[in-house]
């Protein structure tokens, strides 16, 4: 058993801004773990430092600034961790963003892009931590998401990414394993937080522009915003994220809701793809 499953350690998170990154900062420094949360902006940080005084928390959540496009930010970030707390127990990736467009209405640098934030920071924070989870045998959990197992509409290079992290994660796990350092993918479902806004698009204009996609687009931005009005609440989201951290024996897949659930295990048992193709094309319709 990892010493940090009874006794939490250190834990870096990533993207602890707002939404699900936020909430497993707090969860976690209500756990017992010595927080580092990171996020590219720190004049960003009030919502949590307001959440963490809140939460009585506050003496054990320590900001620092991390943007997980820029890898040598990456290791001197992991690095000072090591140096001012002696270890590093678990690294929460969380940092993501969004990106809705079809290839045909977007660019390629686009997707390039979404790839940097969603895969390739990933890949950069958890190479810079790895030697120094292996020496703690501690636990690497990523934040996913259900487009990593489900590809959905206009969400083309961001559910390739996401696909992107799960494969890597997924071949990762065994190695990670033979040397003590547990592996772990979250997939949220539908979670009502700002990272929807985030995306940042202008809906009607993106449908005015959209040409002989617009009736299509239309549909699934519909069939979307309905989802989004049932989403699972925050916390909920991330108490899934808190309890892996420290679980004794945690699984490699955890989906945070019954609907995640239910989704993803669709996708699981269709070995011909014919019925998430069914799904998702009748929301465009």
């Amino acid at each position: 058993m990892p010493a940090h499953a009874t006794s939490p350690g250190t834990v870096l998170i990533t993207g602890t801004s707002t939404g699900i990154g936020l909430a497993v900062a707090v969860g976690a420094a209500r756990a017992g773990w010595t927080v580092v949360a990171t996020m590219r902006d720190l004049g960003k940080a009030d919502a949590l430092r307001e959440a963490a005084e809140k939460a009585g928390v506050a003496e054990r959540v320590h900001l620092k600034r991390l943007d997980v496009t820029d890898p040598l930010l990456i290791a001197a970030c992991v690095e000072d961790v090591v140096v001012e707390f002696g270890r590093l127990d678990a690294v929460v990736n969380n940092a993501g963003a969004g990106h809705l467009n079809t290839i045909e209405l977007g660019t390629v640098a686009d997707v390039r892009a979404t790839m940097e934030v969603n895969f390739f920071g990933v890949v950069e924070v958890t190479k810079a931590a790895m030697p120094h989870l292996r020496e703690s045998g501690g636990r690497l959990i990523t934040v996913t998401s259900v487009g990593g197992v489900v590809g959905q509409p206009f969400n083309e290079a961001y559910c390739a990414a996401k696909f992107a992290v799960e494969g890597f994660m997924e071949a990762l796990a065994p190695v990670a394993a033979a040397v003590g350092v547990s592996v772990s993918v979250i997939e949220p479902g539908a979670v009502a937080s700002e990272f929807v806004a985030n995306v940042g698009i202008d809906i009607p204009a993106y449908v005015a522009a959209a040409g002989p996609y617009a009736d299509a687009v239309t549909h699934y931005l519909d069939r979307t915003t309905q989802a989004f009005h049932a989403a699972q609440g925050v916390e909920d989201a991330a108490a899934p994220v808190v309890d892996t951290l420290g679980a004794d024996n945690p699984p490699f897949r955890v989906q945070t809701s019954e609907a995640a659930r239910a989704f993803v295990g669709a996708k699981l048992a269709d070995l011909d793809g014919s019925a998430v193709q069914s799904l998702t094309r009748s929301w465009l319709s």
